[in-house]
């Protein structure tokens, strides 16, 4: 009996090792999203669609001889992604430049919950992914006109920051306003209710407003000049233990920044049949020479945005304590980028600028600052256009319906829907656009010229 026994035993612990044997060759990693935040998609959306992460875990399987398992996790704010990850239940995370201090800023008060800052995803280096929106019949027509009123935006996001740095630039302090803590959804239910006067938020909430005629647009964050921008996080512990699926979510994710460059309609169709968002508002963001610049490395203008944003953060108590330069790793990055990566680092330009040939004009589209494209109904390719005068004719001829036309702001190159923004026809003719009023007013008091109509711009240039 004492050998039967021990011989059970022996069994039990040599089918103990075998299991644990077993487990350890499987390796879960969870990604955190937000599939609405339309910035983040090569690192979110358009990733999971694509499956490149997954093909290069098979890939990594095979050489290292273990299971990847990926699970999405897909949230409307970066908050609730910080908190799993906090509690150690997500590994990777994409979220916006607030929540990514807040991030690193709460991630580093524990131990073994700190995270690491190891990309980015998108950008707009002069803050145009924030923008304040009022309802259509709204009597306000600058900034000035919110004082007193009630601004719905969610208290520690990009879009929170960029409305109360524009109002005390104008001299209007938080106290004068009454700002609604409400999340996007609920703050756009409210715009349309009368239930508050604006909306301050991020992409693609003003672009989506506006383009279904719910909203008007009042502010471009691009008046402050600071980049706004989004990126990847990861939890320290995780990256240390598992220093490939890091690397290979990275490439992973460069490999759907690339897909995105070179198609970016059927890009912005797949994030827009995953997501629910019309896809003329998720292409005016993520298409060719869109509003959001994509690509991975953590350029200078971005970490310095940071350290700008960080005092905000402070003043309303989202963050304690952060040391930046511990938060932000770029290590990664350089050995996935190779030698590459210093000057992929220092490279400002869009990777995906409007090009082509523009029919209306008979000309080469050369010049990213003034190009726009025209997205005619029935077609799932875009016509370029070299300059707003380019566009306007293009429309005026197009012979069929416009289901888009997206045009650069005169004076920021902020792009915009054509027939959504302000027309100036300055003294000697020429059409400008501006994405608001105030912009138009602005050039116009320097600049001779009037306020015309879109559809009287367009009538002019037939």
């Amino acid at each position: 009996m004492k050998a039967a026994r021990l011989l059970l035993a022996a069994a039990l612990l040599a089918a103990g090792c075998t299991a644990n044997a077993a487990s350890s060759s499987d390796v879960d990693v969870v990604i955190g999203y937000q599939s609405k935040t339309i910035n983040t998609v090569t690192a979110g959306t358009l990733l999971r669609s694509l499956g490149y992460f997954e093909r290069r875990l098979t890939e990594l399987g095979k050489r290292d001889g273990k299971r990847y398992h990926v699970t999405w996790q897909d949230y409307s704010t970066g908050a609730p992604i910080t908190a799993q990850m906090v509690a150690g239940k997500i590994d990777i995370g994409s979220m916006g430049d607030y929540p990514l201090l807040i991030n690193g800023s709460r991630t580093q008060e524990f131990g073994d919950g700190r995270t690491k800052l190891i990309a980015a995803t998108g950008y707009n280096l002069l803050g145009a992914l924030n923008m304040v929106v009022v309802p259509p019949g709204s009597p306000a027509r600058t900034l000035a006109d919110l004082k007193g009123k009630k601004i719905s935006a969610s208290i520690g996001s990009a879009g929170h920051g960029t409305t109360v740095h524009a109002l005390q630039n104008i001299g209007i302090t938080p106290d004068d306003v009454h700002i609604q803590n409400q999340a996007p959804a609920v703050g756009a239910s409210g715009l349309q209710s009368r239930a508050v006067d604006a909306l301050g938020q991020f992409v693609a909430w003003p672009g989506q407003l506006v383009f279904a005629n719910q909203a008007r647009l009042l502010y471009d964050g691009s008046a402050l000049k600071l980049p706004t921008w989004h990126g990847v996080v990861a939890r320290e512990s995780y990256a240390d233990s598992h220093h490939d699926v890091v690397t290979e979510f990275l490439r992973a994710q460069r490999d759907a920044t690339d897909y995105l460059h070179e198609h970016p309609m059927d890009a912005a169709l797949k994030v827009a049949a995953a997501t629910k968002l019309p896809p003329e508002v998720v292409y005016l963001y993520n298409g060719a020479g869109g509003m959001v610049t994509f690509d991975l490395p953590l350029k200078h203008p971005l970490i310095s945005a940071l350290e700008t944003d960080a005092p905000f953060l402070r003043s309303i108590g989202n963050i304690k304590r952060l040391d930046l330069g511990a938060f932000v790793d770029d290590r990664y990055l350089r050995e996935v980028y190779g030698p590459a990566y210093d000057t992929a680092v220092s490279s400002l330009d869009n990777p995906a600028p409007v090009t082509g040939f523009d029919p209306a004009c008979a000309r080469a589209v050369t010049d990213p600052r003034t190009a726009g494209e025209l997205w005619l109904a029935g077609e799932t390719a875009t016509h370029p256009a070299a300059t707003p005068a380019c566009l306007l004719k293009a429309v005026a001829h197009a012979g069929k319906p416009v289901r888009a036309a997206y045009v650069p702001d005169a004076a920021t190159g902020t792009r915009w829907f054509a027939d959504k923004a302000v027309w100036v026809r300055d003294a000697g003719g020429a059409l400008l656009p501006f994405t608001t009023e105030d912009g138009a007013r602005a050039h116009l008091a320097a600049h001779p010229g009037a306020i015309v109509s879109y559809a009287q711009a367009v009538e002019e240039s037939r």
